[in-house]
């Protein structure tokens, strides 16, 4: 029987994605041993980053002997808080490994296959095109200061993001997929005007993801955000941030009471503002972020070039006289609409736009 190894490749992307964005500085990897043609065992990165993939994958009592092991990026080969992936691969007998990707840390980099092959183990690198930017917000945190920054909105079918009559510009699958989609990032940045016009909780309500709740970033320049919201009623550990100008009153404090994070700002006009504000998020441990909020903010960023990836959902509604917006539209209409992403939205349609 021929192996199929981009099968086995894809189905270890799979499970990194369980993981995605609650990894820290440590990349999301996902790691399959197969033996006789059938998964004996899998693992991915713990949250927060440690132990790895293949140690997760590994620690199972079973007989892994001339096993094939398949991993998302290189196993790693240096001594940090945790001993060398390569050196449990040697102890359990791995026959093989495959991966797609080199990690860039100096300390592994291209260093996997060189170690692995000095004890007789073949080690292939095979690329599967289906995920080539899988990693890119981790290759972009490693060398950028502020973290790696992607949005989401929901548009109509003739551009706008309101309609006058609905809290809803997409259906209930649309929806149901974005808080998928937040379950990939550490944190969640809107502004007030956003959360108080909707009285959203920008958290992910999906069944067997209680633990992927990002943390909130709420823009306020003014303190405008209102007390009776329903996520300030019970965070579940989830912790929130008010980045403002107003330090003192009675609303500041009411919201330290709550034990809301002030992160104090003088302006957020320029795109150095921006820079500086992420690099203290950065400082904070958040190295995913996803946005959602309104048109003036998100063209903010979009024309400051601070994002990386934009996902678009589209409904397949035009709202005419029903729709507005609080800004121009230009800006996304000029974004060419050309990776839509394969999954059924019963009409709507949802695009992810490569910003940079």
């Amino acid at each position: 029987m021929k192996t199929n190894h981009s099968n086995f490749l894809k189905l270890a992307f799979n499970i990194a994605k369980v993981n995605l964005g609650k990894t820290n500085l440590n990349p999301s990897v996902g790691c399959v041993i197969v033996k006789d043609h059938s998964v004996i065992a899998s693992g991915c990165t713990s949250l927060n980053g440690r132990p790895h993939a293949e140690f997760n994958a590994l620690k199972f009592k079973k007989n892994f002997k001339n096993s094939d092991l398949y991993a998302t990026m290189e196993p790693c080969t240096h001594y940090g808080l945790t001993p060398p992936c390569a050196d449990i691969i040697v102890k359990k007998g791995i026959k093989r490994v495959f991966f797609s990707f080199n990690d860039i840390d100096k300390r592994t980099a291209k260093k996997s296959k060189i170690t692995l092959t000095k004890k007789k183990i073949k080690v292939y690198k095979k690329f599967n095109n289906n995920f080539r930017d899988f990693y890119q917000s981790y290759f972009s945190i490693q060398k950028d200061l502020i973290p790696f920054i992607d949005a989401k909105i929901a548009i109509s079918k003739d551009y706008f993001t309101i309609n006058k009559n609905s809290k809803w510009i997409t259906n209930s699958l649309s929806r149901n997929r974005t808080h998928l989609i937040r379950s990939e990032y550490d944190s969640i940045i809107s502004t007030s005007k956003s959360i108080n016009n909707d009285n959203s909780l920008l958290n992910c309500r999906l069944n067997g993801f209680n633990n992927k709740k990002p943390d909130l970033i709420i823009i306020d320049l003014n303190l405008k955000i209102k007390k009776k919201l329903n996520l300030f009623k019970k965070l579940n550990k989830r912790k929130i941030f008010i980045v403002t100008s107003v330090l003192r009153g009675k609303k500041i404090s009411y919201l330290k009471k709550k034990g809301i994070k002030i992160i104090p700002t003088e302006s957020l006009k320029n795109k150095n503002d921006f820079i500086n504000l992420f690099k203290i998020l950065k400082k904070y441990g958040y190295n995913r972020i996803l946005v959602e909020s309104g048109l003036v903010f998100l063209n903010k960023l979009l024309k400051d070039k601070l994002i990386f990836n934009l996902y678009m959902f589209q409904s397949s509604t035009k709202l005419g006289k029903k729709g507005r917006n609080n800004t121009s539209n230009n800006i996304i209409k000029k974004l060419k609409l050309n990776k839509k992403i394969k999954v059924n939205l019963n009409g709507d349609s949802l695009y992810k736009v490569k910003i940079k």
